[in-house]
């Protein structure tokens, strides 16, 4: 005899399987990881990796690099497909310059490390960009101050829709600035110590080393390789640590510490294989460009540091990131130092804005507040 079942019975127990998957998926968040791209020979390969897939969980797709210029991938969103995008390749990736005139607006963030929900809102929120990745920030600037690697879930998409973004802002009149900082010259360099499992299980699947999927024989490794660690832009010395007492000794012009710093980007063990003293300076763990905390250590940094640092750039503040601080973001010595770092990961989610001369705190609510 067939036992009878009652449909409460049924609407209960497909509830309970509802909610299990759902709270698989938020768990999980995205099941992509990637696109990778590796150069092969003549051939540019694709990698992207799809958890959801037991069988084949390593997606690759073969391009003729000879076709690269116009050649479109897909970043993709297993949470919410709405966030997916396609992005267009260049043909070459040249260095990025340094020093910038003055733009009238300016939006400013640091140390985003993956958490791509959260600067994707930042950028919506304030009218940066719109629903479909279109620039709509129009002749204003976006300046990244370092740290797009390690803690966060979604590396490679940051990494892309900056990418994208460059060439979106540059056709409307506007410029998106990535400056390095101490995370991405870690990864660069097989340092590791902070970074997700996620990728590491994912070089695994693709059976290559996880330093090699940003090395020069990579698309994001390239264009990694191009950026800056220090620009001057307009009245405002953007990068990601600070400048030392010892790096103002070296009297090097911005232009100088990038043309002196670039050949060394993702170089291994430098203490032991460079001996020019201000090449160690600009990579020091401690006094150097993307490490450097002595604005916010205590005791506190004589405010004429700050002083010969402005005068020697010409400049009239310095914007940082690297540090999280209490009131942060704000500015500090008298407001010669702008202190932008905030904690992404546990829901701070905060940027900068520069406009009409006129500085203010932004966040996912699209409110600005002004900062004095």
């Amino acid at each position: 005899m067939t036992k009878y079942i009652k449909p409460s019975f049924l609407v209960f127990f497909f509830l309970i399987v509802i909610c299990a998957n759902a709270q698989k998926v938020e768990k999980m968040g995205n099941e992509f990881d990637g696109p990778y791209l590796i150069y092969q020979g003549d051939n540019l390969l694709v990698k992207t990796i799809n958890y959801k897939s037991v069988d084949e969980p390593v997606q690759v797709k073969s391009y003729p690099q000879k076709n690269k210029e116009g050649l479109k991938i897909e970043v993709q969103f297993s949470d919410f497909p709405d966030k997916n995008f396609q992005v267009k390749l260049r043909k070459n990736i040249t260095n990025e310059p340094s020093v910038w005139e003055q733009p009238e607006k300016m939006f400013v963030i640091s140390d985003i490390e993956g958490e791509f929900d959260a600067f994707r809102n930042l950028l919506l929120a304030n009218k940066i960009i719109n629903e479909k990745y279109e620039w709509t920030f129009g002749k204003g600037h976006v300046v990244i101050c370092g740290d797009l690697f390690d803690r966060g879930k979604e590396v490679p998409a940051t990494l892309w829709l900056l990418y994208k973004l460059e060439d979106a802002a540059r056709a409307k009149g506007g410029y998106v600035h990535t400056i390095l900082g101490n995370h991405d010259i870690m990864n660069l360099a097989g340092n590791l110590k902070y970074l997700d499992k996620k990728y590491l299980k994912s070089a695994e699947l693709m059976k290559v080393p996880y330093h090699d999927l940003y090395d020069e024989n990579t698309e994001l490794g390239k264009w990694l390789r191009s950026k800056n660690l220090i620009e001057k832009i307009g009245d405002n010395l953007c990068l990601h640590g600070g400048i030392s007492p010892e790096v103002n000794d070296l009297k090097l012009s911005v232009k100088e510490l990038n043309q002196l710093s670039k050949p060394y980007i993702g170089w291994k063990d430098l203490k032991n294989t460079v001996t020019d003293q201000k090449i160690l300076d600009i990579f020091s763990s401690t006094i150097g460009l993307f490490w450097y905390r002595g604005y916010f250590k205590e005791p506190a940094l004589d405010e004429s540091v700050v002083d010969q640092t402005l005068k020697m750039y010409q400049v009239k503040r310095i914007i940082v990131g690297h540090t999280i601080l209490k009131n942060n973001v704000s500015f500090y010595y008298n407001g010669k130092v702008l202190a932008v770092d905030v904690n992404q990961h546990d829901g701070d989610h905060q940027a900068v804005l520069y406009e009409n001369k006129q500085w203010y705190r932004l966040d996912l609510t699209g409110n600005k507040m002004q900062l004095k």
